[in-house]
């Protein structure tokens, strides 16, 4: 089916809907990369007209990535709950996006539409949407998950403790994860990316970690985010795995461009389950993602990033995960070229996978031959905290050693902290003042009062 529209002189038509949302994205350079972006701003706007009379329930007749082809299309679509759906069902997209931004939609009437939502209709109202729609929708969407502590709760921002080593040398990462500590971050989760995939490095780290928490009674969870089958392996040789992490994509070339399919993480999740190792809930999976992967592995279909990047969502919601993070800057320039497209890419993928139903963090992120610098982080990470992001990245000095790129530090998620009124998960926090590391409102004591870290680091 085509669609059209007329500005002025010029009648624009669009082959399909897959072109009107890409056509209807705002500037970036995966998309120009692909050949799918608007050739201009008037085709730009002449697409999002086309696409704010589209009616919602058109997104469940005509896919993006057809249905015989994708397994991510199918269980979006299968799936689909239409109950759900019933409340916005009569809507267009323009329509949909002025609900949104009503009082009417509120954090319970987002929390039960989010299973009648397809990935496509929540890119499709977000290319709509200027930065501060895409922060005052997000803000309203609450989304709590469990494991060994609460996370998600009104008010509280958490941090993956990433303690990453260009060795993965035990005395090193051990000295990050104090670092952190005695910041009071790791309340997400402490996630070591590894420097190698063999089992045995993996299982050496994961013991470090759960030894460590053990010790010392750390309300919180880890993970060593490798490949899902080297943690399968590991959980058959009795390692200590609390939560599986992958990396997942928005179409089905892509994830098996990763070595993944929907049956591995099924398998992965059940093995997980099996453990019992959480202790408050049971949300067992970590995935990330990032805008630009479906174009890097050649699996896009001819789709805009963005619009994949919210299938990826799609296919995590299946999982019930605890934590879901786009890494929005890693990928490099060649698919989001400066700080304003990077910015606008966090706030899009925050909103997208929060309407979704998902507990989303990011990676605020860039490469170091990006146009961005660490001020573009300070306003997306700021942005973020107003829209209530579940959890951030914290990294020594917010340069990662190990992974060679720019991220956020502890010293930004102390100060989002402040700025926000925003505290820690409740569990984490209790133990914190327990420790002596911060007092009873959260705050940080002098070091020279954290008489149990201070212990701690002498066994290092």
């Amino acid at each position: 089916m085509t669609y059209a529209c007329t500005l002025g002189l010029h009648r624009h038509v669009f082959g399909d809907l897959k072109t009107v949302l890409a056509k209807a994205s705002p500037a970036r350079s995966g998309d120009m990369l692909a050949g799918v972006a608007a050739a201009s701003e008037e085709e730009r706007m002449a697409a999002r007209m086309v696409l704010a009379d589209l009616p919602l329930d058109r997104f469940l007749q005509e896919a993006v990535v057809p249905y015989e082809d994708d397994e991510v299309t199918r269980l979006i679509l299968d799936g689909h709950d239409a109950a759900a759906f019933s409340p916005v069902a009569g809507l267009t997209v323009g329509e949909f996006r002025d609900w949104l931004l009503s009082d009417a939609a509120d954090g319970a009437s987002l929390q039960a539409l989010a299973p009648g939502l397809t990935p496509e209709m929540v890119a499709a109202v977000s290319k709509l949407m200027r930065n501060q729609d895409l922060i005052l929708v997000a803000a309203k969407c609450q989304v709590i998950t469990r494991f060994r502590n609460t996370l998600g709760l009104p008010g509280r921002l958490a941090v993956r403790l990433q303690p990453n080593h260009p060795t993965d040398d035990p005395r090193g990462i051990a000295a990050s994860m104090l670092d952190g500590l005695l910041y009071g971050v790791g309340d997400a989760v402490i996630g070591i990316n590894p420097a190698t995939d063999s089992l045995p490095a993996i299982t050496t780290l994961l013991r470090l970690i759960d030894d460590f928490r053990e010790q010392y009674a750390v309300p919180t969870q880890s993970c060593v985010l490798t490949h899902v089958t080297n943690t399968l392996r590991a959980i058959e040789k009795g390692a200590p795995v609390d939560l599986v992490f992958q990396s997942i994509g928005g179409t089905e070339a892509v994830n098996r461009s990763f070595g993944v399919s929907a049956a591995l993480l099924d398998e992965a999740r059940a093995a997980a389950l099996a453990l019992g190792r959480g202790s408050v809930g049971n949300n067992v999976m970590y995935f990330e993602t990032g805008q630009g992967s479906a174009l890097s592995a050649n699996a896009h279909h001819g789709a805009d990033q963005q619009t994949l990047e919210a299938r990826a969502y799609g296919l995590a919601r299946r999982y019930q995960p605890l934590l879901v993070n786009t890494v929005v800057g890693f990928i490099g320039p060649e698919y989001l070229y400066d700080g304003k497209q990077i910015i606008r890419a966090g706030l899009e993928d925050h909103f997208c996978g929060k309407l979704l139903g998902l507990p989303m963090g990011c990676d605020i992120c860039y490469t170091n031959h990006a146009e961005a610098d660490q001020d573009d982080m300070d306003t997306l990470l700021t942005l973020l905290g107003v829209a209530g992001i579940n959890f951030i990245i914290g990294v020594p000095g917010a340069d990662d050693i190990m992974l060679n790129y720019q991220s956020t530090s502890f010293h930004d998620a102390l100060y989002l902290r402040k700025v926000l009124d925003r505290r820690r998960a409740p569990e984490f926090e209790d133990w914190l003042e327990r420790m002596g590391i911060a007092d009873f409102r959260g705050d940080l004591l002098p070091q020279g009062e954290q008489q149990a870290l201070l212990a701690l680091a002498a066994t290092l």
